[in-house]
C-alpha cells in the first residue's frame, strides 16, 4: 500500500484522469488494522448466521446484533460522514442516476429474453416503498460499513472487488441473485468510489432489485430469497 500511495500525487489529479487512478486507505484518514478486520468479521458472520437459521431466537439474535454492531462500530468506528457517503448528496449523482437506468433497463431486456421460464412475481406498491427503504440499509452497510473498511485495509480497487465478493456471498444459494449481486455489487462499490454518496446508490439498488423481481421469473428467485429461505421456499 506504501507503494502505491508513493506513486499518486494527488494535487495533480484532475478531471477524467482521477476518475480512473487508485486511491488507497493510506491516503485517506485511516490505516487499516486489526479493528477493521475484527469488526468485518463479526458482522458478516452474523449477517450469515441470520440468513443460514430458521426464525426463532437464535436468527433474532444475530440480527439484532448485526445491527448492533454495525452501528456501534460506525459511530465510534473513527469513519467521518464523508468517508461512509452520507456528507455529499449531490456527489456524482446524475451520472449515477445514468448507470442506473441503463442496469434497470438491461434487466429488463434479460427479463424478456427469459420469460419462457415462468412468469415474475407481482410487486406490490406497499412492498416497493418497504423495499426501497431496504435498499437504502443495504447500500450503507455495503459501502459505508464493509467497503471503508477494506478499503483501509486493502486500497480502494481491490476493496472494490472485495465487498462485491461479500455482496454476493450474502445472496448464496440463488444462482442468479449470486450472479447479479456480484455485477451489481462491483458497479455499485465503483461509483461509491468514485463519488462516495450512498443516497443515489439506494435509489438505483431499489430500482433494480424491483426490476429484477418484476422481470425475471419466480421459479429461479424464489421471491428474492437467500440463504436458508431459498431452500425452504414453496410456491
Amino acid at each position: 500500500m506504501g507503494a502505491e500511495s508513493k506513486s499518486l500525487n494527488p494535487a495533480r489529479r484532475s478531471g477524467f484522469r482521477a476518475l480512473f487512478e487508485e486511491t488507497t486507505g493510506s491516503e485517506r484518514a485511516h490505516s487499516g488494522g486489526l479493528g477493521d478486520v475484527v469488526q468485518i468479521g463479526l458482522v458478516f458472520g452474523l449477517i450469515m448466521i441470520a440468513l443460514w437459521t430458521p426464525p426463532g431466537r437464535v436468527n433474532a439474535a444475530c440480527n439484532v446484533l448485526a445491527a448492533l454492531g454495525m452501528v456501534g462500530f460506525s459511530v465510534w468506528g473513527g469513519y467521518s460522514a464523508g468517508e461512509m457517503g452520507l456528507g455529499r448528496p449531490g456527489s456524482g449523482a446524475v451520472v449515477m442516476v445514468i448507470c442506473g437506468l441503463l442496469m434497470v433497463l438491461a434487466v429488463a431486456v434479460a427479463g424478456s429474453v427469459f420469460r419462457s421460464l415462468g412468469p415474475p412475481q407481482t410487486v406490490p406498491w406497499e412492498r416497493g416503498w418497504k423495499y426501497g427503504i431496504w435498499a437504502l440499509e443495504q447500500e450503507f452497510i455495503l459501502q459505508s460499513f464493509f467497503y471503508v473498511r477494506l478499503e483501509s485495509l486493502l486500497g480502494s480497487r481491490r476493496a472494490v472487488w472485495a465487498a462485491a465478493l461479500l455482496f454476493c456471498a450474502a445472496h448464496l444459494p440463488s444462482p442468479l441473485l449470486t450472479a447479479m449481486s456480484f455485477i451489481g455489487g462491483a458497479l455499485f462499490c465503483e461509483m461509491f468510489r468514485r463519488y462516495r454518496n450512498i443516497y443515489p446508490l439506494g435509489l438505483i439498488h431499489a430500482a433494480v432489485g424491483l426490476t429484477i423481481a418484476a422481470s425475471l421469473p419466480d421459479r429461479v428467485l424464489h421471491h428474492m430469497r437467500v440463504g436458508l429461505g431459498y431452500l425452504t421456499y414453496r410456491s
